[in-house]
């Protein structure tokens, strides 16, 4: 009788976070300062990328202002969030503005959710969007010398999982063609991400307690994601933090890395635990801590721990990828 119940409270929960999550996601495109023509933006949509060209694999293409010149500008490769099973590039718009308003030419994709397709598909497709993104950025006006790497939450973990395979040669197909590009992140921002999928129960140990909800929707991210993995297929592009507190080293150095999160997010221990892992690679990890904050802060832009995150964001990017933009002020963040 329990096991149904704890089945059924799963089945209710995860269609409460579907809901949720989609919900938000279309309120927030319909405030008008959610368009990219309110900020002087250029938004490209629907580009295929790959051959899944109805849906998986599409991206926008979000150009930085006018006000910028003509180029070429830096590069970004945004990978939306989700548990690796909901929302895409349509959802993160807010994101893309985010960057492409400070003078990046935006990439924001979408991939092939999981469960109906499980690892490695999300990681495939980034990787070949990360192939696509090095050919095809300068038709955009982009420098893939500059690229950078970002996502949240499932998004991080797959932009971690992309920097190896751009920094290690690795066994599989997808990820030696990001090697053989020969382009290396000169920056990445894995925000607030679960970076190993497996022993996902580690995180309901956590004190205090996360909410029955969200330990839910981690604890199953195992089965849902990683689903019944082939035997001979590593599980390393799923379980980013493993290879690099494996002490693995890289065949070419690791980018620079920011890492925010909220000291009350769920996933908090992750990034503490690639904090030290890089550290002792000797890679350049910053990770910044916002007091109180949950995950997915830095969405809520009328927040101060937003704004400020967003700021470190960007002087850690002005640091690593460019010089400092010579940016209006009118590019300020107030959506």
């Amino acid at each position: 009788m329990r096991t149904a119940i704890v089945a059924a409270r799963k089945k209710v929960g995860g269609v409460l976070f579907k809901s949720l999550f989609h919900g938000l996601a279309s309120a927030a495109q319909l405030h008008p300062r959610a368009r990219p023509e309110a900020y002087g933006l250029r938004k490209i949509e629907n580009v295929p990328y790959g051959p899944r060209a109805k849906g998986a694999h599409l991206l926008d293409v979000y150009l930085p202002p006018a006000s910028f010149g003509p180029g070429p500008h830096p590069v970004v490769l945004y990978v939306h969030g989700g548990a690796f099973r909901v929302l895409s590039k349509d959802s993160h718009f807010l994101m893309a503005i985010a960057y492409a308003r400070r003078g990046y030419v935006v990439f924001n994709i979408n991939y092939r959710l999981a469960p109906t397709h499980p690892f490695p598909a999300a990681v495939e497709d980034v990787c070949m969007a990360y192939e696509w993104v090095t050919m095809h950025a300068a038709q955009y006006g982009g420098d893939v010398s500059r690229l950078t790497l970002a996502g949240e939450s499932a998004g991080a973990n797959l932009v971690a999982s992309a920097t190896i395979a751009a920094c290690y040669k690795r066994p599989e197909g997808f990820a030696r063609a990001v090697f053989d590009t020969g382009i290396v992140p000169k920056a990445v921002v894995p925000a607030y991400g679960i970076f190993e999928v497996n022993n996902a129960h580690r995180f309901a140990e956590r004190k205090p307690g996360i909410p029955t909800l969200v330990a839910d929707r981690i604890a199953e991210l195992p089965r849902t994601y990683l689903g019944q993995t082939p035997a001979h297929i590593s599980h390393d592009l799923a379980d980013p933090l493993v290879v690099f507190e494996r002490g693995d080293r890289p065949d070419r150095p690791l980018p620079p890395m920011f890492l925010p999160v909220g000291t009350k997010d769920p996933l908090l221990d992750d990034t503490r635990r690639l904090e030290r892992a890089l550290s002792t690679l000797g890679a350049k990890a910053v990770a910044k801590y916002y007091e109180g904050e949950l995950h997915g802060f830095n969405i809520f832009l009328f927040r101060q721990n937003a704004r400020l995150c967003w700021r470190d964001t960007f002087a850690f990017l002005d640091e690593h990828v460019s010089k400092k933009s010579e940016t209006p002020s009118t590019h300020e963040h107030s959506l």
